[in-house]
């Protein structure tokens, strides 16, 4: 038998979806795309999570758009799961913003770059909610064996990790998708970023670029390979995003995406 066999536990795994702007743009954006995720909910049966951030703290330029904050950011976020009942997901950047978030979301996302934060792993496993951890460009998938520790170690209860791809300089990225096979040795859901994935980080001159067309096969190759959930950045006008537009999934294209891949 090739590969490693999935376990029965995995196999009833319901599978996990992930989709929102990049970042926070307006309240109406998130409300657009909430009313689509809702939609798409009740038409698939699925549950797909709500993303969005509140603050981009790793632009490429100084001048880039980062969003609305902390403060005004989980207000919005918080009108959004008033509103429609969603499950939101935000990332946190520093580790005093955890005990905030941890009271508007379900998952606090730590960024690829910040993996290896120990303070600030910590502090978003102390909120009690779960924690989804980005594995960083810079490691492998059996490296992600010590922020799953550290997190858990601080009492998390339950830690996702998602692939987003290696970077080797020269704007681009590539997935080495054993990563999502390796990951799965320390927890259950493995997550594939379908979007981040396909960024050409810096390569717009000061800002990141990327490829949308290669979102769909980015997806169903990570399925492949026994993904457990999927990470959309989907935008009803992605050229007009204000953060990773190139990148981003069009609104309309997310529902028939989802439905190939259950």
């Amino acid at each position: 038998m090739w590969g490693r066999q999935s376990t029965k536990t995995e196999k009833s795994m319901k599978t996990t979806f992930i989709a929102g702007p990049c970042v926070i743009e307006s309240q109406e954006l998130l409300y657009m795309v909430a009313e689509k995720l809702v939609n798409i909910n009740e038409r698939l049966h699925v549950d797909v999570i709500f993303k969005a951030s509140f603050d981009k703290a790793n632009r490429t330029s100084i001048n880039s758009f980062r969003g609305p904050g902390l403060e005004r950011g989980l207000e919005m976020l918080a009108n959004v799961k008033s509103k429609y009942g969603l499950k939101l997901l935000t990332d946190i950047h520093e580790s005093f913003q955890a005990e905030a978030v941890g009271q508007i979301v379900d998952v606090l996302q730590i960024p690829a770059f910040l993996c290896r934060q120990t303070d600030l792993l910590v502090a978003a496993a102390k909120t009690g909610k779960i924690v989804n951890i980005k594995k960083a460009q810079f490691l492998s998938g059996l490296d992600m064996k010590y922020p799953v520790e550290k997190a858990k170690e601080a009492g998390a209860t339950e830690v996702w990790l998602t692939e987003r791809g290696n970077a080797f300089g020269y704007n681009n990225l590539v997935v080495d998708f054993r990563n999502i096979s390796d990951m799965k040795e320390f927890v259950p859901m493995v997550i594939m970023d379908c979007t981040h994935s396909v960024q050409r980080p810096g390569g717009m001159g000061g800002k990141t670029g990327g490829d949308r067309r290669f979102v769909p096969s980015m997806a169903h190759a990570a399925k492949a390979f026994g993904a457990t959930g999927y990470f959309f950045e989907a935008h009803p006008e992605p050229d007009k995003g204000l953060s990773d537009g190139p990148n981003m999934l069009e609104l309309d294209k997310l529902e028939t995406l989802i439905e190939s891949l259950l």
